[in-house]
C-alpha cells in the first residue's frame, strides 16, 4: 500500500510517499542527497528491494524546490526535517510503533547520522550510499545504532571521507567498498549490490530481522 505522506516543514509541508507491506517488519526513511529528490530512480530502485524484504519505505522531499539552491547543504535544517517525518511517522496507524532504520545518501547521509545522534531511542540503524559523512563530523562520536557505509571503489574522495568517519563512529559500522563503482552505482549491477547490503544491514540490525550475512 502506497500513500501520500506529509511532512510539516514551519508554515508549509514537504511531500512524501509511504509504502507499507501487509506483513512489514520495519520502516527505512529515505534522506536523499543535495539535488535529488523523493522521485529518485536510485533511492525508489533500493526501496523496491527494501519493500521486497517486509520493510516500509518512506521518500520524501528534505527541500522544497525553493530551498535547493541556497539550503541544500545545511545539514541541520536537513537533520530537522527528517526529524518531524520521524514525529509524523510514529503517529502514523500503519508505520507507527516499527523499528525505525534511515538509509541516507550524499548529504542525506549526514542528515541521517545526525537524526540518529539526537534520537538514539528511534533509529536502530543507518545505511549511508556515497555519503558525506565529513559533514556530521560534530555528532559522530554520539551515533550509536549501527552504521553501513557503502562507497563506490572509483569515488576516491568520498571514499577517504567515509573511512575517517568510520574511525570516529563509536558503535558497530562497516565501510564496504564497491569495487569499479562511481559516486552514483550507474554501472551495471552496482545499484543492486547496494540495494542487498542495505536490506542485509537493517534484516541483522532492526528487532526483527535476524543475523544474515552479505557481500559487495
Amino acid at each position: 500500500m502506497t500513500e501520500p505522506f506529509a511532512v510539516g516543514a514551519g508554515t508549509s509541508s514537504a511531500e512524501g510517499e509511504l509504502t507499507v507491506p501487509a506483513d512489514a517488519a520495519g520502516v527505512v526513511v529515505f534522506a536523499h542527497g543535495s539535488g535529488s529528490s523523493r522521485h529518485s530512480p536510485r533511492n525508489q530502485a533500493v526501496a523496491r528491494t527494501l519493500q521486497d524484504h517486509r520493510y516500509a519505505t518512506l521518500l520524501f522531499d528534505l527541500l522544497s524546490q525553493e530551498e535547493h539552491d541556497r539550503q541544500r547543504f545545511d545539514i541541520g535544517l536537513l537533520r530537522d526535517r527528517l526529524l518531524r517525518a520521524l514525529d509524523e511517522l510514529s503517529r502514523h496507524p500503519a508505520a507507527g510503533g516499527l523499528p525505525v532504520g534511515l538509509f541516507g545518501a550524499s548529504t542525506g547521509a549526514a542528515a541521517a547520522l545526525s537524526a540518529a545522534a539526537s534520537r538514539p531511542d528511534v533509529v536502530r540503524a543507518v545505511v549511508s550510499r556515497g555519503g558525506r559523512p565529513d559533514l556530521a563530523e560534530d555528532v559522530l562520536a554520539e551515533v550509536r545504532c549501527p552504521v553501513l557505509l557503502i562507497v563506490g571503489g572509483n569515488d576516491d574522495t568520498v571514499r577517504r571521507l567515509n573511512k575517517a568517519a568510520a574511525a570516529q563512529l563509536p558503535g558497530d559500522r562497516e565501510l564496504v567498498v564497491a569495487p569499479g563503482a562511481g559516486h552514483l552505482f550507474e554501472e551495471p549491477g552496482a545499484l543492486e549490490q547496494v540495494a542487498d547490503a542495505a536490506a542485509a544491514w537493517f534484516d541483522r540490525h532492526l528487532p526483527d530481522g535476524g543475523d544474515h550475512a552479505f557481500a559487495l
